[in-house]
């Protein structure tokens, strides 16, 4: 997300030009990739969210728990992203008469159906299933507060769960009113589509910040690379939520 569209409108509306249309491969690349990092991020979100409720609504450890696993999931979002919008990289742009370059694919009408897609692809689908499982984060969080378990565990859920519902309603109000604008209300005044799209980048220019702010656990192990410390082991889950009887050592 470093790239998109955001630094075209600003050098299209400062110096007259974008790099996107500079030359036919340049627009096809940047094509995909505005498209692609956005849906995998956001995908990438709904994975850690579902990570989150398989792990307070199960006990033991889960299929999701193994570091291969999760390497094998993220290849999967990455790679099906890849597919979805690789078509871009042979339909997407084309060449005017004049010898400018165009958005507009030469074989059909690439936009407004593309948006389309995206809109469904990268807010819809993920916005509902993110609401879904961090609702569940929310209802074991009120369930399990109250039990032994939860209190008396070194494991904070609460940190990283406060941290995925703030990034959740973020997305919602900052991500989706540009891609609405775009697919329905392309023709609406291009200073109002530059600055929903300037905070559906800022949202994801906000997550890191986001995260040292409201997660302990973000924070601390981000200070420990910086200072080139080593993590201390982990405390894994209490499943006994009984209490050690207490002996009396007396000498015979």
């Amino acid at each position: 997300m470093l790239y998109g569209w955001n630094i075209d409108h600003y050098l299209g509306t400062m110096h007259g030009f974008t790099l996107q249309e500079s030359t036919i491969p340049l627009c096809r690349f940047f094509a995909f990739l505005n498209y692609f990092a956005g849906q995998s991020s956001a995908w990438l979100r709904v994975f850690v969210s579902f990570d989150r409720y398989l792990s307070l609504s199960r006990l033991h450890r889960t299929w999701f728990g193994k570091s291969k696993n999760v390497l094998i999931i993220i290849g999967c979002i990455l790679g099906c992203c890849t597919l979805i919008n690789g078509l871009l990289f042979f339909y997407g742009c084309s060449q005017k008469a004049d010898g400018t370059i165009s958005q507009a694919s030469w074989a059909f009408q690439l936009y407004p159906l593309w948006d389309y897609v995206n809109l469904g692809v990268y807010n819809c689908a993920p916005f509902i299933l993110m609401v879904t499982f961090n609702s569940g984060v929310i209802y074991h969080l009120t369930r399990l507060r109250h039990t032994s378990t939860v209190q008396n565990s070194r494991i904070q859920h609460r940190s990283i769960s406060i941290t995925l519902v703030i990034t959740t309603f973020l997305f919602l109000i900052m991500t989706i009113p540009a891609t609405v604008g775009y697919a329905f209300f392309s023709t609406a005044s291009s200073a109002i589509l530059h600055l929903l799209d300037g905070f559906l980048y800022s949202y994801h220019v906000l997550s890191f910040p986001l995260y040292m702010i409201t997660f302990d656990e973000f924070r601390q192990d981000f200070f420990q690379m910086i200072t080139c410390r080593t993590n201390n082991p982990r405390v894994g889950p209490q499943t006994q939520t009984g209490i050690a009887p207490n002996t009396l050592n007396t000498k015979n």
